[in-house]
């Protein structure tokens, strides 16, 4: 797995997270999706992302997207 995959699986998991707990626990975790939304589209434009960054520093090898 590479940085690209892993920030798309991530992503991935808080949005099913956050649906999950906005149904369960409080509408107010519809945020959390927007705020993960808001990431993804800033990362596309910017080429920065916290959690691509993160992962480097696990480890895991460079894909295209974040380099």
């Amino acid at each position: 797995m590479n940085v690209d995959r892993a920030v798309m699986a991530f992503a991935g998991v808080m949005i099913l997270l956050s649906l999950l707990l906005t149904f369960y626990v409080s509408p107010m975790f519809w945020l959390l999706t927007a705020f993960v939304g808001l990431n993804l589209l800033q990362a596309a434009f910017t080429g920065f992302c916290p959690a691509a960054r993160i992962f480097k520093m696990m480890g895991l090898r460079c894909g295209e997207a974040f380099r």
